[in-house]
């Protein structure tokens, strides 16, 4: 590999905790005023894949993406929602009260940073209600910054040819697909052969009471941890599923830092909510 020459320009780091001081507000504007956010847990990941996995295939499909659409990644944040785990071993489960202002407390000081639009890459499925009301939770004050969460957005084509080369149908959690991707982002970390060592089934043992949740279901189902099978996991699937999240991710980027509209809304929302008995503002009368 050449090395860089004194005085030759490097390329702008994407990762946040890769930035120097100097070079940060450079980063900000090239990324106009836009910071991705991936989130996960530690957690089991059936009898095979590290506990980190959810947020190593967040990060990475954002690095990815980044690197086609710059953004400023921030580093590696494993606080989430996973009380569903913590009778397995090695899980983080940060109390309530703790774990939402820990994240608020987090996206305060990106914003100080000079960020403006806060775009979370969540890589874990036991997030999505919790961020959903995050970003809810945004509107209970003003705010100059606007925080978003990523929706799948991957490609109909990257969805069909994963479809189509996937060996299993059920799974969700350390399942063929997941394994596959780790198979990509860290070959190393996956023990494809204890892959078989417990069932990914699920148990339905609250089947009479389906249409009712409770926050116990997920372990009713799999007290394992483990939703699928990542036996027939293999690193062509995992770069087809990798690529098409990374893909999404670009587009959803792109649309962010156009948005105009968002933090307009928000600013409009906040006057008429500091009184809202006063009519709101209307044309003068020709």
């Amino acid at each position: 590999m050449p090395k860089k020459r004194l005085g030759e320009k490097r390329a702008l780091p994407t990762q946040w905790e890769e930035l120097t001081a100097s070079d940060f507000p450079q980063a900000v504007r090239k990324a106009k005023r836009v910071c991705l956010l991936p989130i996960g847990v530690i957690e089991k990941h059936g009898p095979h894949l590290p506990l980190g996995t959810d947020v190593m295939a967040a990060r990475a499909a954002s690095l990815r993406a980044a690197a086609d659409e710059y953004a400023v990644v921030f580093p590696p944040y494993y606080f989430g929602q996973i009380y569903e785990a913590k009778h397995q071993p090695g899980c983080i489960a940060v109390q309530p009260d703790l774990l939402t202002a820990l994240l608020q407390g987090v996206c305060d000081e990106i914003a100080r940073n000079g960020f403006e639009k806060i775009l979370i890459v969540n890589g874990h499925g036991g997030n999505i209600n919790w961020l959903n009301f995050f970003c809810q939770t945004q509107l209970a004050q003003p705010r100059d910054y606007a925080v978003y969460v990523v929706r799948d957005a991957t490609p109909e084509e990257f969805t069909r040819r994963v479809e189509a080369m996937r060996k299993t149908d059920t799974g969700g959690h350390a399942d063929e697909v997941e394994t596959s991707r780790m198979l990509v982002i860290a070959p190393h970390l996956v023990q494809l052969d204890r892959a078989g060592d417990e069932s990914g089934r699920a148990k339905r043992r609250l089947k009479a009471t389906e249409e009712a949740f409770t926050g116990i279901f997920w372990y009713a189902d799999y007290p394992d941890h483990y939703a699928g099978d990542g036996q027939p996991a293999k690193a062509a699937l995992g770069e087809v599923a990798l690529a098409g999240w990374a893909q999404g991710l670009v587009k959803v980027l792109r649309a962010v830092k156009q948005d105009t509209m968002t933090r307009k809304l928000q600013a409009e929302f906040h006057r008429r909510a500091e009184a809202p008995s006063r009519p709101a503002a209307r044309g003068k009368r020709s």
